[in-house]
């Protein structure tokens, strides 16, 4: 289950994400960022599992911008792999 927390500064929307974020979870991620006028960044500290789905989508994230904080070392790796190959054969 995926629990969202949103705090807004004066220059930014922060993100705070913790659990499992699933692959039905990213639409709902994008409503979220279509709805902010302001620079977005996620904080993954308390994520615990994602999908390749969710990585592709993080990944996504992060080339329109989004700042992408406090993340697990194996989700940054899986991030940083997909960014280099997006389409695997």
């Amino acid at each position: 289950m995926l629990r969202i927390q949103r705090l807004a500064s004066e220059g930014s929307v922060l993100f705070i994400l913790s659990g499992r974020i699933e692959t039905e979870n990213v639409t709902e991620l994008w409503s979220l960022i279509a709805a902010e006028s302001m620079p977005i960044l996620f904080d993954l500290k308390e994520v615990s599992l994602v999908s390749r789905e969710v990585v592709q989508f993080l990944a996504q994230c992060q080339d329109t911008g989004i700042i992408i904080q406090n993340c697990p070392a194996y989700i940054r790796e899986w991030i940083a792999r997909e960014s280099a190959n997006p389409n695997p054969s």
